[in-house]
């Protein structure tokens, strides 16, 4: 059972999370014109994957995968949901450096979500016993050297949130979508205590705080822009699973962190006339559901009262279970907008 007193610093940093958010909200700058903004009337196909390579045998084959879905002629944007290795593994910087590099022979533009293994996770001994803090300013360094920009040897403009030192925060709209990649990460979103302490540190709250603003600013402009542009839908990238089913009776004290954000996706998708879908891993196992619809324990956990049966979340498959990727593809004329496919990789045994 948790102590009292991990339940009232549990609650504590809540209120400081809703307080960060409240204020990011009110000081929002102006609307700029969105960078990534392409509003051609005809489908729209992408690649999302994540939670790989995990382990030898998946880095080995990592150059394969990427030349499989380079080779998907309807593919023309990919998405990795984070996760570059397994939570087990050193974080060090010649394996993100072989990763940006792997990276690098995507043809078509990559967004990448971060994932906590690459960072958050960083600080256990079989990790290195790294400052995670550290990890996550190199994960920026090495993957986001271009801000407003994507990855991929065809790189493209997006509306990046890099002036509030958060590159990997990206918006960008594609054939009357909007989409948004926000880093939120497993692990309570970074609040899980780091090796030899009992509550996040000073430094790791703050961090926590100054993200998940960003991330909340994120998710309000991507649907403001989408009423702005009437686009069809709204379209949510991320690492974390924050609905994960595999859990039978989650805890409050280790989904709080993200409940400032669950809120801000709950509040705009109740407000906008069209489809919601929200694609993470973290789970490792693939899942289409819609978490906060009427009846869910979701609702209650994240203290919110009214449903949003608009919103759709898919989880791809990864970890051990990395068989597959998800192909896409925008409907400009179809009620439900998106549909998708699990497409098995080459050699996977799927």
């Amino acid at each position: 059972m948790r102590s009292w007193r991990h339940a009232v610093s549990a609650t504590a940093a809540l209120s400081l999370l809703t307080l960060a958010v409240s204020a990011g909200s009110a000081s929002a700058r102006p609307h700029a014109a969105d960078a990534g903004t392409i509003t051609e009337d005809k489908p729209f196909t992408f690649a999302v994957f994540g939670d790989m390579p995990y382990g030898d045998a998946e880095i080995a084959d990592f150059p394969h995968v990427i030349s499989q879905i380079n080779a998907d002629p309807d593919v023309s944007f990919v998405t990795h949901l984070g996760d570059i290795k397994n939570g087990s593994t050193v974080c060090s910087d010649a394996y993100f450096q072989m990763i940006k590099s792997d990276f690098d022979q995507f043809k078509d533009p990559l967004v990448y979500t971060v994932g906590d293994n690459e960072w958050t996770d960083c600080h256990r001994p079989n990790n290195g016993s790294y400052n995670p803090l550290e990890r996550l300013a190199k994960i920026r360094q090495v993957f986001f050297p271009r801000p407003g920009r994507t990855l991929g040897q065809n790189s493209v403009p997006v509306t990046s949130q890099a002036d509030e030192g958060i590159p990997e925060d990206v918006r960008y709209t594609r054939a009357g979508v909007a989409f948004a990649a926000v880093d939120v990460v497993g692990s309570n979103n970074s609040m899980a205590p780091w090796t030899g302490n009992t509550q996040p540190t000073p430094e790791q709250a703050a961090e926590v705080l100054a993200r998940t603003a960003s991330v909340t600013e994120s998710i309000h402009d991507t649907f403001a822009s989408a009423r702005r542009h009437h686009d069809r839908a709204v379209t949510l990238m991320m690492q974390a699973d924050m609905f994960d089913p595999t859990v039978s009776d989650p805890s409050y004290a280790d989904y709080y962190a993200f409940q400032p954000i669950v809120a801000a996706i709950a509040r705009e998708s109740a407000a906008f006339d069209g489809p919601v879908y929200l694609f993470n891993g973290d789970s490792h196992l693939y899942n289409s559901d819609q978490p906060l619809a009427t009846g869910s324990s979701w609702l209650s956990l994240y203290h919110l009262t009214t449903a949003v049966p608009n919103l759709h979340r898919i989880t791809v498959d990864g970890s051990n279970n990395a068989k597959d990727y998800l192909k896409v593809t925008v409907q400009p004329h179809n009620p439900q907008v998106l549909n998708w496919t699990r497409v098995p990789l080459a050699g996977s045994g799927a």
